[in-house]
């Protein structure tokens, strides 16, 4: 990527303008999404809101004319005189019972209405009651019937030979008399739990989510299905936190069902609550057209912004181009063409000032040629003077066989040594070699200086087997070794012993140099250790003062084979110095 940009002005141009075209229309699109997205909830909570408020009112109608019907029916002359009677009568049960089932007949919401007497008198009913929870649901709340308050039951069945069975939930209110303001019996009217579910299912709720009526005991009393009537609402929703407040919203999540918005409000008068859920999936549905119409915009705008751009990079980089392309397919023996300025603007600039520069090169390449002319000559003279490599390897050769000759086998040695130590020095220039040839060279030098210092040391290298195919940077086992003999073992009293490791760990190969020499004190192996990492900026020790090839050998390490590696030093004064580098092993040269 970065080198076809490199090789295009009009690349890098068109880059530069389409970011900074596309990263502001394209976070102007995530923008404007998100608000969308956001707006989509909020209408959809909204829109929540206003339908339990709706379904509210409708149960609020129900239990306000529930709540009125007692406060008449208490006060209706008839039942009372039935209640408050010493004995039953016959024919005020039967005009009561009547009386009741006209009330109800218009009121499909109401299932049944019960009055027990306190003289166990027979209980007046609109519909014969067959079996009922009534009686339980006194017995589980004595304490209210004691305070003479009216209170609504928890969801019970009742069945009656008209309906039979059927869930409701009824107001309980105690009946005093009107004469004597004692308690002459218990009126109950029970709310039809498939008519309070009609409500909550036809307001036009989110079909995917569901909406709840629960009781102050958080209870289910109705809702969209029939097996959770009855139950804790934690069951359906395990996760549901504390909630205040008679009307609110929150988030609800449950690990593998995602999230959903939850909204409650309370009914008047009954410690009940709407709760409804609606799903999150639904607001993605719905924010799916507001995406695909954002997504069709802001490629619209992103096609012609591109063709926009890509049109006028084309025309200011037109005259570059032909600049370029003339350049590069130009004879330099030929004079540079000049170039027609048909602008004033930077590039016009450009194009004039390049003519009036080819013209002076083409003046400066004529003088320089002249001068080249006269220097050939010189250069011819200084070519005979070299000396050729293979003239002195020759040489060399021939001296080696002469002494082969006079068995003089000591120079035969130092001389066959020194020959192949200038032949792999000089390797036609090349930096990298295999392990063998670097090791070969080391001990060809390592032998040449034996002979030249007799008796002052002797060296063995121990190289693992495995390294001898691969290749390394050459040239840096012979500045070490140098460096051991001129440095310590020469200057030591008695015969000194030179060790060369290379070892295999893993990806990369460690060579230690290592001798038995005089060693360095503290401050001096200090001095080492800093002028091996001084900066590449400071002046580098001569050629031939001490320090010169440790430094050497260790940039050439770091350049290489990067800052990790370079030269480890360890020294101690009368025993000798270790020199170790680590460097990555690699299957081809370079």
């Amino acid at each position: 990527m970065r080198r076809w940009l490199d090789k295009s002005l009009q690349r890098k141009l068109s880059l530069l303008l389409l970011v900074a075209v596309v990263l502001p229309l394209l976070a102007t699109g995530v923008v404007s999404y998100r608000i969308a997205s956001s707006l989509t909830e909020e209408k959809e909570k909204q829109s929540g809101t206003n339908t339990l408020r709706q379904m509210a009112d409708r149960l609020e109608f129900m239990i306000r004319d529930a709540e009125s019907m007692s406060v008449f029916i208490i006060g209706q002359k008839d039942i009372q005189l039935y209640l408050d009677n010493e004995r039953a009568d016959i024919s005020l049960y039967t005009l009561n019972i009547g009386f009741l089932t006209n009330l109800v007949f218009s009121k499909p919401y109401i299932s049944n209405i019960t009055i027990l007497s306190a003289h166990d008198y027979p209980t007046l009913s609109n519909t014969t009651i067959l079996r009922s929870g009534l009686a339980q649901q006194l017995e589980q709340n004595e304490e209210k019937m004691k305070s003479g308050a009216k209170w609504w039951t928890s969801l019970y069945e009742n069945q009656t030979s008209a309906d039979g069975m059927k869930r409701v939930v009824s107001l309980v209110r105690p009946i005093r008399s009107t004469n004597q303001f004692r308690n002459v019996g218990v009126l109950s009217i029970s709310l039809d739990e498939n008519e309070m579910r009609g409500v909550l299912k036809n307001a036009g709720w989110e079909k995917q989510g569901y909406v709840l009526l629960v009781d102050g005991n958080d209870t289910i009393l109705s809702g969209d299905s029939p097996e959770w009537l009855g139950r804790p609402l934690r069951e359906r929703l395990p996760n549901l936190g504390d909630w205040n407040g008679g009307e609110g919203t929150f988030t609800y999540s449950e690990e593998g069902w995602g999230e959903d918005t939850v909204l409650y409000r309370s009914i008047a008068g009954t410690g009940w609550k709407l709760v409804g859920v609606i799903p999150t999936r639904t607001y993605r549905a719905q924010n799916e057209y507001v995406l695909a119409v954002t997504a069709v915009a802001i490629g619209i705008a992103l096609l012609v912004s591109v063709i926009f751009v890509l049109l006028f990079i084309r025309r200011v980089t037109r005259p570059l181009r032909g600049l370029a392309g003339t350049l590069k397919d130009m004879n330099p023996d030929e004079p540079i063409p000049s170039f027609p300025v048909k602008s004033a603007d930077e590039v016009g600039l450009l194009l004039h000032s390049f003519n009036k520069l080819s013209e002076r090169i083409w003046r400066l390449k004529e003088q320089v040629q002249m001068n080249e002319a006269k220097k050939k000559e010189a250069d011819i003279m200084a070519l005979q003077a070299q000396i050729n490599p293979h003239f002195l390897y020759n040489t060399l050769s021939s001296i080696h066989w002469m002494a082969l000759m006079n068995k003089d086998g000591q120079i035969a040695e130092m001389v066959g040594a020194l020959s192949d130590f200038l032949r792999f020095s000089l390797n036609k220039g090349e930096e990298f070699c295999a392990v063998q040839q670097e090791v070969a060279h080391a001990q060809n030098y390592a032998k040449i200086m034996s002979i030249r210092f007799q008796d002052k040391f002797e060296s063995q290298f121990y190289i693992d087997s495995r390294l001898h195919d691969k290749p390394m940077l050459k040239l840096l086992l012979q500045p070490l070794i140098e460096n051991s003999i001129m440095h310590g073992l020469q200057k030591k009293k008695g015969r000194g012993q030179l060790y060369v490791h290379g070892e295999l760990h893993g990806d990369s190969m460690t060579f230690v140099v290592e001798d038995t020499g005089i060693g360095m004190e503290a401050l001096k192996l200090d001095e080492v250790r800093r002028n091996l990492n001084a900066a590449s900026g400071t002046s580098s020790p001569e050629p031939g003062r001490s320090g010169y090839g440790l430094r050497n050998v260790h940039q050439r390490l770091q350049l290489h084979y990067g800052s990790g590696t370079g030269l480890r030093i360890e020294s101690e004064p009368g025993v000798g110095t270790r020199i170790t580098f680590t460097i990555p092993m690699v299957e081809e040269l370079p």
